[in-house]
């Protein structure tokens, strides 16, 4: 009985390793500036690294503000568009990212319980390369909209 509870455990521990595995988003990617428009007073997210952790994904992205201070937030979630806490932004409480098909996820960012940031993350068929777009909704209710492409490393 033993056996068979600690096999049935292990199964489900490894299936949920390669869920989060198998998805073209996992890894590091670094922005690729050349390729990317900022809007306005748009901040830069230079690196974001996605790893599975137990049956979620952890992800970290580091970049500068507006002001081109140094950032940092984590955010470890499921990519079935339910929001769950991020962590080091004062500008961000809850991120959801929502799987569309093998290649497209959409997402947003709370703050208040308000959808302060929505976009589009579009993987390449190859797996090398991804863009995001992004709208930004500022204290003022401005509109920022900023598309960024990243590199696989």
């Amino acid at each position: 009985m033993k056996t068979r509870i600690l096999l049935t455990l292990a199964l489900c521990f490894i299936g949920a390793v390669c869920f989060a595995a198998d998805s073209n988003m996992m890894g590091t990617w670094k922005l690729n500036e050349a390729k990317s428009k900022f809007g306005p007073g748009a901040s830069k997210n230079s690196t974001v690294v996605y790893e599975a952790a137990s049956d979620k994904v952890k992800v970290t992205i580091d970049g500068t503000d507006k002001d081109g201070k140094p950032t940092h937030n984590e955010w470890t979630g499921k990519f079935d568009g339910k929001d769950y806490p991020v962590t080091g932004d004062p500008n961000q409480e809850m991120r959801s990212i929502t799987k569309i098909d093998d290649h497209t996820y959409g997402f947003n960012v709370k703050k208040g319980g308000k959808v302060t940031t929505s976009g589009r993350i579009v993987v390449a068929a190859d797996g090398k390369s991804r863009t995001v777009t992004t709208t930004v909704t500022d204290g003022s209710g401005k509109k920022i909209t900023s598309t960024t492409v990243y590199d696989k490393q």
